[in-house]
């Protein structure tokens, strides 16, 4: 058996092996989400969604939590995507392949894989001590804008990349100078892509606990933000107070809880695949 052989078996077994366990993650994930809407879904009301926290489940709801998600989800994006996608266009526009621009990319990619909860170590030594803001709303959105900086990065330099290289001769070819061929020709032609890395990255924000607990989120508050330096709760952390009580009726107030994150996540998501399919037919014509 020659090589050519061996090499179409080994790629068939790992296609099968792939698909198989695709197929069983899907099954294990419906059966997953099955429960929690069997569970949840009929606790979602319009009390539930506008009632504070509470001792008794039947008169709980996530009102607060979903309120300081909104504050965290805005002021994170504020911080991030400014920052992420000025740092994509210097690396990938204006990288002059030095050592310390090498140096930059490879701890990006290095951030990148780092556990979420390291990065709530590091808020909380820079921002709730170091710069005195407590466990407010800035200090939640600013590590989370630390977490998610390195995939806004990455998918501002991928985006940059798809813009063919003709375009921008074209526009050197008219007298434009590099900014503004960066901002009146590779920027839009791009929109799409950074677009979708933003919501993307904006869409794992939404999930995240570990970090916000280690900053000093708290799971009960009784009130919403009024301002930045309010203290604060979210979803995810609202999820874990219930599921962490002993009564069952705090469960399916969990479950529906996961259902409105989910619902959040699967429309973020679902803006990002619009834009994405949008950018590519762009690119195409």
């Amino acid at each position: 058996m020659n090589n050519s052989k061996i090499n179409r078996i080994k790629d068939l077994i790992f296609q099968y092996v792939g698909i198989i366990c695709t197929f069983l993650g899907l099954i294990v994930l419906s059966i997953l989400l099955f429960n929690i809407v069997k569970e949840g879904f009929l606790r979602i009301d319009w009390d539930f969604l506008t009632s504070l926290p509470s001792r008794k489940a039947d008169k709980a709801g996530i009102f607060t939590a979903w309120i300081g998600s909104i504050w965290i989800l805005v002021f994170t994006f504020l911080v991030s995507v400014p920052l992420g996608v000025s740092a994509g266009i210097y690396l990938e526009e204006y990288n002059s392949n030095s050592k310390l621009s090498s140096l930059l990319e490879l701890n990006i990619s290095n951030l990148a894989g780092v556990p979420s909860v390291i990065y709530g170590l590091l808020g909380l030594e820079i921002f709730v001590r170091g710069f005195s803001l407590g466990s407010s709303v800035l200090a939640g959105s600013f590590t989370l804008g630390l977490l998610i900086l390195p995939i806004i990065i990455v998918a501002t330099r991928e985006a940059l990349k798809a813009v063919p290289q003709s375009l921008r001769a074209a526009s050197f070819a008219l007298g434009a100078t590099k900014w503004q061929t960066i901002s009146y020709q590779v920027l839009p032609a791009s929109f799409g892509g950074i677009l979708t890395g933003v919501i993307l990255a904006i869409s794992r924000a939404v999930g995240e606990t570990a970090p916000l607990i280690v900053v000093g989120a708290l799971a009960y508050v009784p009130f919403t933000p009024q301002n930045p330096m309010d203290e604060f709760t979210v979803l995810p952390i609202q999820i874990f107070n219930w599921v962490s009580r002993p009564q069952a009726e705090f469960s399916v107030n969990a479950a529906a809880a996961i259902i409105i994150l989910l619902l959040i996540t699967f429309v973020m998501n679902g803006i990002a695949v619009y834009f994405r399919n949008r950018w590519q037919k762009k690119i195409n014509w």
